[in-house]
């Protein structure tokens, strides 16, 4: 995508060599054309990058705004394109389950609960082995178990296998919803620290197949799952 953009405070031709220098060290940035006399800048890029991005890379004395673009659109666009193919993944699993239940003779909540945590983590455990040996780099990144015992990213992609079928067939929910409970309350420890922390890494989530970041996005899912499991597991207990 190719934006145009307002850059104030340039009065030679150094100034223009200087914003345009500046502005291809942004990451994802592939080209950019800058014009003292009509105070501009036309850059290229691969995805959409915020203002903030391009204001930190330039001196102070220059200051760049969107004036050719809603930034506040653009930015929703570039996060729907980031994210796409957990939110389809997420809509499909939520309308398949849901039209088991409608079709059903009664609606039953922990049923659709039930089906949900299989579709959800057989589906994320497939793109996981589709490579291992990448998701199991991209794992112990942030994982607080991995960073110490490598393996585990292997015995967490057949951790979720196994409980997606464990969830399907129904198996003994007190031990199922408990070692999903705890396998998932470990898991977003590494995933909150990264994310509060503000740290650049990619999400694992869904193997290495996308190159998605780590973002709430990602506390949102495992915290999905952990107070599904944990709702599953008290309706077990009572």
């Amino acid at each position: 995508m190719t934006h145009t953009y307002q850059i104030t405070g340039m009065t030679c031709g150094s100034c223009e060599a200087k914003v345009k220098s500046s502005l291809l060290k942004v990451n994802n940035v592939s080209a950019v054309e800058v014009s003292k006399d009509n105070n501009s800048a036309t850059i290229t890029m691969d995805k959409h990058i915020g203002l903030s991005d391009f204001q930190k890379v330039l001196d102070k004395k220059y200051q760049i705004s969107a004036i050719y673009h809603y930034e506040a659109i653009e930015k929703s666009k570039a996060w729907f394109s980031t994210y796409k193919p957990v939110l389809l993944i997420f809509l499909y699993i939520f309308s398949v389950t849901a039209l088991v239940e409608i079709t059903a003779e009664n609606i039953d909540l922990s049923r659709w609960m039930r089906h949900f945590m299989a579709g959800f983590f057989l589906t994320f455990s497939f793109f996981k082995m589709l490579n291992l040996k990448g998701f199991k780099h991209s794992y112990l990144m942030y994982d607080i178990i991995a960073r110490k015992f490598p393996f585990w990213g292997y015995i967490y992609a057949f951790t979720e296998l196994i409980l997606g079928i464990a969830f399907l067939v129904n198996f003994n929910p007190i031990i199922t919803n408990s070692v999903t409970f705890l396998v998932m309350s470990v898991s977003i420890i590494g995933v909150l620290q990264t994310v509060l922390n503000k740290k650049t890494i990619k999400c694992a989530c869904l193997g290495d197949v996308f190159n998605l970041p780590m973002s709430t996005v990602t506390i949102i899912e495992d915290g999905l799952m952990i107070i599904m499991s944990l709702g599953m597991l008290a309706m077990a207990l009572s």
